[in-house]
């Protein structure tokens, strides 16, 4: 194939990026997004590689029967959704084709495969959205989301993904921001104020934080967080963080509270948590506690000591702290170890303590406690855990290792790892708090 050639294309599975997936007449993979399993389509060609292209549907010739109509004006175009062409069961199997290739083709592993956990509500169930600010070719200001492998900002007003309160408040920032000429940050040019608008919100409590992410302060920051407080009465806090870096990290590391108070409050587990702006949250409330059900099913808690990596705010530790015998957890992230501190205390869980390090050092940490785990819980970013991390984790000496893990290539690469460190990999089961996306979670057992 080259670059612009029109071929006859049938669609036989999607990848997991979520491309449709097919090959030409010299049986080279073609990737096609927006395609659905059983589509017949022409594909024109727009890049061509040895093994492999890329291309974009030119007609469909045979729907496939999975289509239903995009409820999106963006779809294709923003970079968050690839599911929105296709129905929930289709964009179900997909995702559990993911994980079972992930673990085969990656891992060279046979686990058992447990039953997926469906997404019982697959519109406006996140309760965190990143917007970055930016002008349109007339100058106008706008908020979206980045366009597929790109900054380029898509302009979106209501994301379906999202609570509709999201798209009134980042419009009404966008309203103030243009009314009242404030400098709006390029990054070709590594200048201007205004970068990104950062919501987080609790599912069950409603409390919202707003965070306004800025080169610098400036005067007009604090009507601003005066009036959104005012305006919506969720908005518990409003906080600047300062990025003057010249980067894609989207926060920087100084923070000043404009309004409020900077930490909201939510329900986890039965839990109640503290969040403040930087840590991590899963984005799907409801999804998560039966992601960590899920979790505490493979971990057996009752009686055991567990050291959870990765940990966060608490939330997976805290929710075996009343079956367990101790929690023992580390983060990286100073202002996450202070929430789980703090949810800890408030939940009443004396058995619960937190310690702020890398996973490369929790071993470390963990051993001076003098208590040996019975299971190490690990959730780590999507890059997955480093094999020292993973080494000094296996030294542990657990009966059980419990990994979450939102990317299934990285899970499968690490649990394979783990099998060279004395875990055979039992159980997997995936859970969808992703909804439209091509983004899956996954929860593995591993026993010594």
């Amino acid at each position: 194939m080259i670059k612009n050639e029109i071929c006859t294309l049938e669609i036989t599975s999607i990848s997991n990026e979520g491309a449709g997936v097919g090959r030409d007449k010299d049986g080279k993979v073609v990737f096609v997004p927006m395609s659905a399993v059983g589509d017949v389509c022409r594909v024109k060609i727009l890049k061509a590689k040895s093994s492999y292209s890329y291309g974009k549907i030119e007609e469909i010739l045979i729907p496939s029967t999975d289509r239903r109509e995009n409820d999106c004006p963006v779809f294709g175009r923003c970079g968050g959704c690839s599911f929105r062409h296709i129905d929930y069961e289709a964009e179900v199997r997909a995702k559990e084709s993911f994980i079972r290739d992930a673990f085969a083709r990656i891992g060279g592993l046979e686990p058992e495969f447990l039953p997926f956990i469906k997404n019982e509500d697959i519109t406006r169930y996140r309760n965190k959205a990143q917007y970055p600010i930016g002008k349109d070719k007339d100058g106008n200001v706008i908020c979206g989301f980045y366009a597929v492998n790109s900054h380029r900002i898509i302009e979106c007003t209501d994301c379906a993904l999202q609570p509709a309160v999201f798209s009134e408040i980042v419009n009404y920032v966008r309203e103030y921001i243009q009314n009242n000429r404030l400098s709006v940050y390029s990054e070709e040019e590594n200048k201007g104020v205004m970068r990104h608008i950062c919501l987080r919100r609790g599912h069950y409590s409603g409390e919202i934080n707003v965070t306004l992410v800025a080169r610098r302060k400036i005067p007009e920051m604090q009507r601003l967080s005066k009036e959104l407080m005012c305006k919506f009465p969720d908005i518990k806090g409003v906080v600047l963080n300062i990025n003057k870096q010249d980067t894609n990290v989207i926060m920087g590391e100084e923070e000043t509270l404009l309004a409020g108070r900077s930490e909201i409050f939510d329900t986890m587990c039965g839990n109640t948590v503290s969040i403040s702006p930087k840590s991590f949250y899963q984005v799907n409330t409801p999804m998560a506690e039966k992601l960590y059900a899920a979790a505490a099913e493979f971990a057996e808690p009752d009686g055991k000591v567990i050291a959870d990596i990765y940990c966060g705010i608490g939330t997976i530790g805290l929710s075996m702290a009343k079956r367990a015998e101790r929690i023992i957890g580390v983060e990286i992230v100073e202002s996450a170890v202070v929430n789980a501190k703090k949810n800890a205390e408030l939940n009443g869980f004396s058995n619960a303590e937190f310690y702020c390090a890398d996973a490369g050092k929790a071993a470390e940490i963990i051993n001076k406690t003098g208590l040996k785990p019975d299971v190490v819980v690990l959730d780590p970013a999507r890059r997955g855990c480093d094999r020292e991390a993973l080494e000094r984790a296996a030294k542990l000496g657990a009966e059980r290792i419990v990994m979450i893990s939102c990317n299934p290539a990285t899970a499968a690469r690490d649990c394979k790892v783990l099998g060279e460190l004395g875990y055979r990999c039992e159980k997997v089961r995936g859970a969808d708090l992703f909804s439209g996306t091509s983004h899956v979670e996954t929860v593995v057992r591993l026993d010594r």
